[in-house]
Formats: C-alpha cells, sequence, structure tokens
C-alpha cells in the first residue's frame, strides 16, 4: 500500500531504493524510542498511515526505505518507532478516515488529513525532507504532528 500514491510523487517526489543497514537494524547501539503524538484531527474515523523517511528520497511515503506504522484513529494517537539510530529524520502522517488506504481527492486537493514533522509548509505537493526533517539522538525524541485538512 503506497500512504500517499501517486498524486505526491507526481508532484516532484522522486522515490529511489537507499539502502540504510542501520536503520533497518532492530537494536542497533545507541538506538532510542521515538515517540510521535497527533493532534487536531477531524474525527476519530478510520486510521493514520505513518512514514518515518531516514532520507530524502523515501520521503514522504517510504516506497523504498523507511519505517511505516498503522494505528487506529481513535482517542489520542501516539506512534511509537522503536530502535530508531541516531540521525536525520521527517515524518508524514496522512488520516485514512474512510479506510480505502489512499488519499482521497477532489480536483486534486486532498479530501482527508496530513501533517508533516516540523509542521512542515505544503506548496503543491508535499514540503521538501529538509523543512521538515528534525534529529534523533542516541536517546530517541518526541515529535508531534498536527493534521491539516484542506477540504
Amino acid at each position: 500500500m503506497k500512504f500517499f500514491g501517486p498524486a505526491f510523487r507526481r508532484a516532484g517526489v522522486r522515490i529511489a531504493a537507499l539502502p540504510v543497514i542501520a536503520f533497518t537494524l532492530p537494536g542497533a547501539v545507541g538506538a532510542g524510542d521515538l515517540q510521535v503524538t497527533v493532534t487536531d484531527l477531524r474525527n476519530h474515523d478510520g486510521k493514520l498511515f505513518a512514514c518515518l523517511a531516514p532520507v530524502a528520497e523515501a520521503f514522504p511515503d517510504c516506497a523504498h526505505d523507511g519505517r511505516k506504522q498503522v494505528i487506529g484513529a481513535a482517542g489520542q494517537p501516539r506512534l511509537v518507532f522503536e530502535d530508531v539510530p541516531p540521525g536525520q529524520y521527517a515524518i508524514a502522517v496522512f488520516h485514512d478516515e474512510n479506510g480505502n488506504g489512499r488519499v482521497d481527492k477532489t480536483l486534486m486537493m486532498p479530501r482527508e488529513g496530513f501533517g508533516f514533522s516540523r509542521d512542515a509548509k505544503v506548496r503543491m505537493g508535499p514540503p521538501r525532507f529538509r523543512d521538515a526533517s528534525f534529529r534523533i539522538g542516541a536517546d530517541g525524541g518526541r515529535q508531534s504532528i498536527r493534521m491539516r485538512y484542506m477540504l
């Protein structure tokens, strides 16, 4: 399942397979947990799809690299990415309100919610990795993702 689908890739996001061995090894030395809180949901229907991307080529949909998570949107949603090695990362989250596994659009605009780390702004497609990226240390970290809805 592709989180953000072809519309985001057409907006200039290129996908490349870049192996990051340390990123994929559970229990890597100096790895900590990253806790992510999701706020400002329009409702608690459906699911949240999240991508933790270690490189620009994997952002925003983790097509060939990164870690994906899917959780229910009920309550106060929290994601935990375990054993994340220190480094630069970006997070993308999309709220699949109707549970069909894709971002629904009207006139090319998403009808369902989305959010990015560092509250990176959206301009004619997803933000750049560098605008959404943040540093994780050996002890892990915390991030808060604010959901946005265009329609």
